[in-house]
């Protein structure tokens, strides 16, 4: 009866063989072509995966270059317009200037005869600055703000409200929105309530 089992088990495991191919390569070799196919596949796989690795080097290098440049123009720009913007600033004080060195090389017999030349003066340096948009702040006369003015001195006195300025040591000034200078004031304190 073991004979006739071992027979049987004999018999099923030729019914399972794969049959030849049909150049007569047997299971085993067909097994080592796919085998040598993969290799050659996953090698062109590398070479397409190293090849748009070095397409995606050489474009962030040249973005990093693009970039650099852009940086370099930037500053450059930025530079020529702080140069032109005080290139405007002085083209403005030239004429004061010349006002100024006129009103030396004059002879006048007394001060009083300066007076009118150095109000002329005085006139154009600050429609200069108007025109670069820098305005004096009105002080004197108004209530204390210390976000404009700079207080030097209290002043006990009854001939003025309660922190209000009554005296203008320095002139302050505004460029536009921006503080440039707080004015010096001198600020009442009245007591009497």
């Amino acid at each position: 009866m073991a004979d006739k089992n071992s027979r049987n088990s004999v018999e099923l495991e030729l019914d399972h063989e794969l049959p030849a191919g049909e150049d007569g390569d047997s299971p085993q070799s067909a097994s080592a072509q796919a085998g040598a196919a993969a290799p050659g596949q996953a090698e062109s796989e590398l070479d397409r995966v190293k090849a748009e690795r070095a397409a995606y080097l050489d474009r962030a290098a040249r973005i990093q270059a693009e970039f650099e440049n852009y940086r370099k123009r930037s500053a450059r720009e930025q530079q020529e317009f702080r140069e032109y913007a005080v290139a405007d600033a002085i083209k403005a004080l030239l004429p004061i200037l010349d006002s100024l060195d006129r009103a030396l090389k004059t002879n006048a017999a007394s001060l009083e005869d300066f007076r009118p030349g150095i109000e002329l003066i005085d006139k154009q340096f600050h429609d200069a600055l108007a025109k670069l948009g820098v305005e004096p702040i009105e002080a004197e006369g108004q209530p204390f703000d210390p976000n404009l003015h700079q207080a030097v001195q209290m002043v006990d006195t009854s001939d003025a409200k309660d922190n209000e300025v009554i005296g203008e040591l320095q002139r302050g000034y505004r460029l536009k929105d921006r503080l440039l200078r707080p004015a010096m004031v001198r600020v009442a304190r009245n007591n009497s309530k």
